[in-house]
């Protein structure tokens, strides 16, 4: 393998996207099979596409419903899909390297470092069966905890059902099976005021969405959380305020209707679901327009750095809000628990704002000229797309062939990372090398 990534010279970013896509080519190309549909007919290009791209950027976005169209086996592919997504194929590849005795090159140790958002390359072969071992124990633990519910209400079957929703939670990737037995495109709405399925379904989500480097922290610290690094309390902090306000705005907006143990279990899901899981507990269509504007931000935000999550990351909202309070404050640098933020970071956390709302905004104007709908919809799909996440108004199935190219790229952007897609395609030698003089602008 070590030849073959040198003869290809090309970057270890470079070389993850193409990973990524060899992984998507190949899950088109089995989900296009007779036996992965349950009618045992051969499946179109394009719609196995989409779901090999739903499923490999753990997005849950789908045109077919999974549980209803696909078979066991396409099931279990597109499962697979979903943990090489959510866990990188890097990250996998260099994991069975690992355990069968192979020694892991530099390249591919520098590849393992951007695959896993590390700040240093020492340590990443030790942290990759760290990754992995704590994927497989928090989604046992997700099965376990849902085998009873899923068990007791369809018996045997609920084994599965149980394997494939921890693995999609954990991966925040919101493919559900309930088709079959709640209806097409129905999620998780039958279980909304189920507690052995919320709150386990929302701790998956959560476990993988702050990301390995804080669980490592976690592990290794247990509960003395003054020992944790910058970000690790920094995800924590924000994680916790982006999943307690949303609940208590929904509580009190959306479902005070509702009995009090079906209207906690209602506001919590709605809230952690968007960063960036894709499963629903309740009709999306019927929620106010403000309310589905805050899905549309948390969906934007998403995870954490290092995590199965998708979005701009809390750690990117956390410098912002912090930069623009120096900023009113008139203060020459912006801290975060005591530590300074590097004039660069801000720079790369505006950047990667100002895109996804470019991408955002852009593709759903063109999906609302294309498609003729209303442009509130559409960004609320072009969000989950590029935030990974999953949650739709039910206009994916019924979108033509431009929309659902503009869904699988803003999905396969907000994977891999647009940073890592422009670093890719942007060679290093047209880095600034001289420094021009400085001339003030006013701004504001």
């Amino acid at each position: 393998m070590n030849s073959v990534l040198s003869r290809l010279k090309l970057s270890s970013l470079q070389l993850i996207i193409a990973g990524f896509l060899i992984v998507i080519l190949t899950g088109t190309l089995l989900l296009m099979l007779p036996a992965s549909s349950k009618a045992g007919v051969w499946t179109s290009f394009g719609d196995a596409l989409f779901t090999s791209v739903s499923a490999v950027c753990v997005t849950g976005l789908v045109i077919t419903d999974t549980a209803s169209f696909w078979s066991a086996f396409g099931q279990a592919v597109i499962l697979v899909l979903i943990q090489i997504g959510g866990l990188s194929i890097v990250l996998v590849t260099a994991f069975f390297a690992t355990i069968s005795g192979k020694k892991i090159s530099l390249l591919q140790r520098s590849m393992l470092q951007d695959s896993i958002s590390s700040h240093q390359i020492g340590g990443v072969v030790k942290m990759t069966s760290f990754i992995f071992k704590t994927a497989l124990l928090i989604e046992a633990c997700g099965i376990l905890l849902m085998l009873p519910s899923f068990c007791k209400e369809y018996g045997v079957s609920g084994i599965w059902m149980s394997v494939f929703h921890a693995v999609s939670a954990f991966c925040n990737a919101g493919f559900d099976i309930m088709g079959t037995r709640t209806g097409a495109f129905t999620s998780l709405t039958a279980f909304g005021g189920r507690i052995g399925i919320v709150l386990p379904v929302c701790f998956m989500i959560v476990s993988g969405g702050i990301g390995f480097f804080t669980w490592k922290d976690i592990v290794t610290h247990k509960l003395r959380v003054k020992k944790y690094h910058m970000q690790s309390k920094v995800i924590l902090v924000t994680t916790a305020v982006l999943i307690l306000l949303p609940t208590l705005f929904l509580f009190f907006r959306e479902y005070s209707l509702f009995p009090a143990k079906e209207r906690i279990c209602l506001s919590l899901f709605q809230a952690v679901t968007p960063r960036t899981a894709g499963f629903n507990t309740a009709d999306l269509t019927a929620l106010t327009g403000i309310s589905r504007i805050l899905l549309i931000i948390l969906m934007l935000i998403g995870g954490s750095p290092g995590s199965t999550a998708g979005g701009i990351k809390t750690t990117t909202l956390a410098v912002l809000c912090k930069n623009s309070l120096a900023v009113i404050r008139q203060r020459k640098s912006t801290q975060l628990f005591g530590r300074r933020i590097t004039d660069d970071t801000i720079k790369v956390a505006a950047t990667l704002l100002m895109l996804y709302l470019f991408l955002t905004f852009t593709g759903a104007f063109i999906i609302s000229m294309t498609e003729s709908l209303p442009v509130e919809s559409c960004l609320f799909e072009t969000a989950s797309a590029i935030g990974t996440v999953g949650l739709s108004l039910g206009i994916t199935p019924l979108l033509g062939p431009v929309s659902r190219f503009i869904l699988l790229v803003l999905m396969f952007f907000g994977r891999v990372g647009g940073l890592t897609l422009l670093y890719a395609a942007i060679s290093s030698k047209d880095a600034e090398v001289s420094r021009r003089p400085i001339e003030k602008i006013t701004v504001g």
